[in-house]
C-alpha cells in the first residue's frame, strides 16, 4: 500500500502515518519499496507470541482438526477483540476454500455467530457499553443493526446457551457457536461450526452439531484455566 492508502485505511495525518510506518520499517516489521509499504514476515512474530502464550496450539486448535476430520466441515475458535470476533484456532476440509479464511479472520462481532457468543458472556454492564458506543452498519442485507433488536438477540443467547446467524456476516453461509467458558466460569471463546446454507438446514445444523459443542466446551472448561 502507498502513505495514501494507508493514511485514508486507518483515518490518521499522512505525516502520523509516515512516521508509524518508517518506525515499523526500522523495526523490521514492514519494508520501503519506492511509493510502496509492504509488511515482512517478522509480523508473525507478534501472532506467534500471543498463539504460544494461549491454549489454542495446545488444546483448541487439535479439537478444530478433530472435529473437521470427524464432520468433514469446518470448524473454528474465536475471542473477542474490541469489535471484532478473531480466530485464534482453525480447521476446514480440503474441498472448502474460502478467501480471507483462516487464522487471524476477523468478523464484526454484532453480527457473527461467534461474536454473539462472546458478546453475550459479558458482564451485564460490559456487553451495554460495548452497544452504547456501537455503530453497526449491514454487512449482508440480512445483518441486523437496530440496537434494541441486538439487545434482544444477545439475552436470547445468554438464555440459550448458543447462537446462530444465517447469512448476517457473509452471503452464502451460516453459522453455530457455542460458549467456552474458563474454570471460573467466565466466557473465554466461542467454539463454532459454519458451512454454506444449502448444505444443512438451521434445524439440521442444531440437531447434528449443537449436543456435540456444547459436550465439547464442558470438556475444555475443564482444561482452561
Amino acid at each position: 500500500m502507498t502513505l495514501s492508502d494507508v493514511a485514508r485505511k486507518v483515518g490518521l495525518p499522512r505525516a502520523t502515518v509516515r512516521r508509524a510506518l518508517l518506525t515499523l520499517v526500522q523495526l523490521g516489521y514492514a519494508e520501503e519499496d519506492g511509493r510502496l509499504f509492504r509488511l515482512t514476515p517478522k509480523v508473525l512474530s507478534l501472532a506467534g507470541a500471543y498463539l504460544g502464550a494461549s491454549a489454542s496450539p495446545t488444546v483448541l486448535q487439535p479439537l478444530c482438526d478433530v472435529l473437521c476430520v470427524e464432520y468433514n466441515e469446518t470448524f473454528s475458535v474465536a475471542v473477542l477483540d474490541g469489535e471484532d470476533a478473531v480466530m485464534i484456532a482453525y480447521a476446514t476440509p480440503r474441498r472448502m476454500y474460502m478467501e480471507a479464511s483462516g487464522i487471524g479472520l476477523r468478523l464484526p462481532a454484532y453480527c457473527s455467530a461467534v461474536g454473539r457468543v462472546l458478546l453475550a458472556g459479558l458482564p451485564p454492564a460490559a456487553r451495554e457499553a460495548f452497544l452504547e458506543r456501537l455503530t453497526p452498519r449491514a454487512v449482508t442485507p440480512r445483518s441486523v443493526t437496530s440496537k434494541p433488536a441486538l439487545r434482544r438477540i444477545l439475552a436470547q443467547v445468554e438464555a440459550d446457551g448458543y447462537a446462530i446467524a444465517e447469512e448476517e456476516a457473509e452471503i452464502g453461509f451460516c453459522s453455530l457457536s457455542v460458549p467456552v467458558r474458563r474454570v471460573g466460569g467466565q466466557v473465554a471463546y466461542a467454539l463454532n461450526t459454519g458451512m454454506p446454507v444449502g448444505r444443512a438446514t438451521v434445524d439440521q445444523m442444531r440437531s447434528r452439531f449443537l449436543p456435540r459443542l456444547l459436550a465439547e466446551s464442558q470438556t475444555l472448561q475443564t482444561q482452561l484455566f
